[in-house]
């Protein structure tokens, strides 16, 4: 009896809290807070998920959010396992995510506005669940943070001069191979057809995927966060070389047969040095975790 009682004394601070947790006036803040960010963030998640749809370039970023939340289920009792502490320090970063949110409203920039979702989202985390629950939950937050285009003007400063990169470069290695043309620019000339290296050819595309590629391999396959950072720095001179080797490919089939430029076969062509960067990517990984985990 006097056991059962201590059992009783023991769960009524939980039972407490969880009376408290359900009362009327905290379900009233909590869907005030949710449709306050509903109302403001709705338009910007529906403009960004339209460029996702309408924008191969961007079109990874429809699988992203799904990802993230299968993630964060897959590691939950990692997170529950951490006690939840409100930490009122989280104010500051929702703060911050808000002053982004319109910084970028004021300035139309879809970047900033984009970002201050994902920053609002850690910063709520912190201040209801704690630090130590935020950190479990870091990677698929940056998987989230990886969903939002680069800004055009970025986007715009690096594609021109990969562009030209990559023309050159492929130009050199076509005529390694005993291919006769010649390069103007991001213009490759062949006897009976013109190559034009445009924006989706300049390795940009690649380079996104194959980034997001890397922090989950990182993830799944790496442990420390040294062989997690080196792979993610390979996966970028890894994407510009396969769209070199692409582009290199393309007109030495050309070269061969004007069809094999075009239409189907260049879309397919894509998809083929995607898939080897991707095997690529997953033998760096276990190079990486084989050098550097065991170290």
């Amino acid at each position: 009896m006097i056991s059962d009682l201590a059992s009783n004394v023991e769960q009524a601070p939980a039972a407490l809290f969880h009376r408290r947790l359900l009362t009327p006036w905290t379900w009233f803040r909590a869907v005030t807070l949710i449709g306050l960010i509903a109302f403001l963030f709705t338009p910007v998640l529906t403009d960004m998920a339209h460029d996702w749809w309408t924008e191969p370039a961007l079109s990874q970023g429809m699988l992203l959010p799904p990802l993230a939340l299968y993630m964060a289920w897959l590691h939950r009792e990692r997170t529950l396992r951490c006690p939840a502490a409100p930490d009122a320090r989280g104010l500051w970063l929702t703060a911050f995510a808000c002053f982004t949110f319109l910084l970028g409203k004021l300035a139309s920039e879809f970047f900033m506005m984009r970002m201050s979702f994902v920053i609002l989202l850690a910063a709520l985390i912190w201040t209801f669940w704690g630090l130590p629950r935020l950190r479990t939950l870091s990677f698929p937050l940056l998987l989230l943070a990886t969903m939002v285009p680069l800004p055009a003007i970025i986007y715009n400063s690096l594609a021109a001069p990969l562009q030209l990169f990559a023309s050159d470069f492929a130009t050199r290695i076509a005529q390694a191979c005993g291919v006769s043309l010649f390069r103007d620019g991001n213009i490759i000339q062949l006897a009976g057809i013109s190559l034009g290296v445009a924006e989706a050819c300049s390795g940009l595309n690649s380079l996104s995927a194959l980034i997001v590629g890397s922090l989950l391999m990182g993830y799944l396959y790496c442990q420390s966060l040294p062989s997690r950072l080196a792979l993610v720095v390979l996966s970028i001179p890894l994407a510009i070389a396969i769209n070199v080797i692409r582009i290199a490919g393309t007109a030495v089939l050309a070269d061969y047969n004007q069809e094999f430029a075009l239409g189907f076969y260049h879309a397919f062509s894509g998809w083929l040095v995607f898939v080897a960067g991707s095997l690529l990517l997953y033998l760096f990984a276990r190079l990486l975790h084989g050098v550097l985990d065991a170290q």
